[in-house]
């Protein structure tokens, strides 16, 4: 959020970085993440509406294999977010958050595993945004007979290629 607040300081054209001030158009602002990443960018563009933040119109949002919980988290996020309320905590579980529909982008595209342990988890993620009436579209896109993440571990798989396309095409803006 502080990065996305930095940048809307160059809403007016008179940032402090000048490359930023001539080349970014702040009204197509694209977030993107995948696994933790994609739980962050989901939860910035909730922040950014539900403060009202109209310096910066957040197009499009790209999350891969989101890190969602359903209902306890597991140990390692208690240990990190010890103050977290579990199943009833807005990062963890998007159903639940009150600000869901003050969401502030205009298109989603949700990325998941087949064979990803928590891929309900996701699938319950675009549910809970098809459902919530945030005004603005999601889409669903499912790699068959892959893991969580499986691009990293084996970056020359064939399977990438069709997720790549995916993204880039959805990146486009019309």
């Amino acid at each position: 959020m502080a990065g996305l607040l930095w940048i809307a300081k160059h809403s007016n054209g008179n940032g402090p970085e000048l490359w930023i001030n001539e080349y970014a158009d702040l009204g197509q602002v694209i977030l993107a993440g995948e696994s933790a990443g994609g739980t962050i960018a989901h939860y910035v563009a909730v922040q950014v509406g539900a403060a009202g933040l109209a310096a910066v119109a957040i197009e499009r949002l790209i999350i891969v294999h989101p890190y969602f919980w359903a209902k306890e988290p597991d140990k390692f996020y208690q240990y990190i977010c010890p103050t977290s309320s579990g199943a009833d905590d807005p990062k963890l579980n998007p159903a639940v958050d009150p600000n869901l529909s003050k969401f502030k982008c205009d298109k989603v595209l949700v990325c998941v595993a087949e064979k990803d342990k928590h891929r309900g988890r996701r699938v319950a993620y675009y549910e809970a945004m098809s459902e919530c009436g945030w005004g603005g579209t999601v889409n669903f896109y499912e790699t068959k007979g892959e893991d969580h993440c499986f691009y990293l571990l084996n970056p020359g798989r064939e399977s990438i290629e069709p997720l790549m396309k995916k993204m880039v095409d959805f990146i486009r803006l019309d």
